[in-house]
C-alpha cells in the first residue's frame, strides 16, 4: 500500500516511466478486479507494439468502505511491478488522481472509470498523441463528431445542458468535459494539476478549463461509451456541485 510518506521516493523515478495509468475506486469492489483485469489486457497491448514502453496501472481506492482496498492491495500481490496499490482515506476523484499521479510520475499521466463505460480499447488512441508531443490533454469526448454512446436519456439530456451551460458560461473551446478517460502530459501535471482546487468531480472540468485558459493544446477523441446502470454517481448532487465550481472558476479566471 502507498501513501503520502512514499511519494518523495517515486517521483525520483519520474524518467523511468513512460505511462501511469490509474483507475480510481470508490466502493467498487463489484468491478475492481473485472475492470483491473481489462486495463491490464490494454496496457500489455499497447506496450506489445511500442517496444521498450515502460508502464505502471495505479488502483488508487478512495474513501472506500467495502472491501476495494483489500482487493487492490491483492492485486497488487497477484502482479508485481504491473499493478500498484494507493489507499486514500478521502474520498473523490480529483483528490485521488492528483495523488496517483504525483506518487507515480511518469512521462503521460492517464486514468480510466473503473467500470471502463470508455471502451478501453481506445486506451492507444488517447496517450499516443500525448506521448507523441502532439498534444498536453487527450481526453475521451462523447460529445464529438464521430462519438459512440448508448446511455438514457435523461442522462445525455444532463450531459449536453452541463456542457452547453460550461461553453456558454466560460466560453470553452471542447465538447465533453467529464468523461472519465483523460491523458495529460508530465508539463500539464506539473503546472496545471496543482492549481486544480476541486478534489471531486469537477476536477475533470476545472483541468479541462485551466489548460485551455493556459494555451495548451486540447485532443478531443470520439469515446466509444457505454454507460453503467449501476453507475454510484448521484446525479443531481454532482450537477449542483459543478453548478458550483462554474461559479468559482468564473470568478478565479
Amino acid at each position: 500500500m502507498e501513501d503520502a510518506m512514499t511519494a518523495g521516493a517515486h517521483t525520483a523515478s519520474k524518467a523511468e516511466r513512460d505511462l501511469t495509468l490509474v483507475l480510481p475506486a470508490y466502493n467498487e469492489e463489484r468491478d475492481l478486479e473485472r475492470g483491473c483485469l481489462l486495463a491490464l489486457d490494454a496496457l500489455r497491448a499497447l506496450a506489445s507494439e511500442r517496444p521498450g514502453m515502460r508502464w505502471l496501472l495505479v488502483v488508487a481506492s478512495n474513501g472506500s468502505t467495502d472491501a476495494t482496498p483489500r482487493i487492490a492491495e491483492r492485486l497488487e500481490r497477484r502482479y508485481p511491478g504491473e499493478v500498484r496499490a494507493l489507499v486514500i482515506e478521502r474520498a473523490g476523484r480529483g483528490g485521488a488522481l492528483k495523488r496517483a499521479w504525483k506518487t507515480f510520475p511518469a512521462h503521460v499521466l492517464a486514468y480510466s472509470d473503473v467500470d471502463l463505460s470508455c471502451d478501453i480499447a481506445q486506451l492507444g488512441a488517447l496517450v499516443d498523441p500525448v506521448l507523441e508531443g502532439r498534444t498536453d490533454i487527450a481526453f475521451g469526448s462523447r460529445l464529438a463528431p464521430g462519438a459512440r454512446t448508448q446511455r438514457r436519456a435523461g442522462r445525455e439530456a444532463i450531459s449536453r445542458i452541463y456542457n452547453a451551460l460550461l461553453q456558454r458560461y466560460l466560453h470553452v473551446g471542447f465538447r465533453d468535459a467529464q468523461c472519465g478517460f483523460k491523458a495529460v502530459s508530465a508539463r500539464v501535471a506539473r503546472k496545471v494539476v496543482p492549481a486544480v482546487a476541486d478534489d471531486g468531480w469537477f476536477f475533470d472540468t476545472e483541468l479541462l478549463v485551466r489548460a485551455e485558459r493556459s494555451g495548451l493544446r486540447l485532443h478531443e477523441l470520439p469515446a466509444r461509451w457505454r454507460e453503467d446502470p449501476r453507475s454510484s454517481v448521484r446525479i443531481l448532487r454532482t450537477a449542483l456541485a459543478d453548478l458550483a465550481g462554474m461559479r468559482r472558476l468564473r470568478s478565479e479566471l
